[in-house]
């Protein structure tokens, strides 16, 4: 947007790592539930916890939070908008707080709907193929 780093810009970027948070945490948690839920469950069964196991726990666990997070992200920007095409008194101010935040959210939605599940997948990935091999 052409717009220097000032205080403004930089609340915009504290509030926009703040709702990223947030939503990261959440996806994790509700991951990490479902991880954990299909795991007692096979064990309930008897049955050893499997890599297609816990690609199937990963996606029930994001697939929860793909509703929340869109309305989320949805609501910010769309709060976010008018102020980006405001041109009243402290419109300045106010859309250099706006621009990282409409920006961010559109990156925060792939984070946290694509990057975290295949991290979380991959790093449980590799502790499931290091326990079983450990094991033998």
């Amino acid at each position: 947007m052409g717009y220097n780093m000032s205080v403004a810009a930089t609340v915009g970027f504290i509030a926009l790592s703040g709702v990223a948070a947030e939503i990261g945490v959440i996806m994790l948690i509700y991951i990490a539930h479902a991880h954990q839920a299909l795991k007692e469950q096979r064990e309930a069964s008897g049955e050893p916890f499997s890599v297609a196991d816990l690609h199937e726990a990963v996606t029930q666990g994001a697939l929860l939070r793909v509703r929340p997070i869109m309305m989320t992200v949805c609501a910010i920007i769309a709060g976010l908008l008018p102020i980006m095409w405001g041109s009243g008194t402290g419109s300045e101010v106010m859309r250099r707080i706006a621009a990282p935040m409409v920006g961010g959210m559109i990156s925060v939605t792939f984070l946290s709907l694509i990057v975290i599940p295949v991290l979380y997948a991959l790093v449980k990935t590799r502790e499931i193929k290091h326990s079983s091999s450990g094991k033998k």
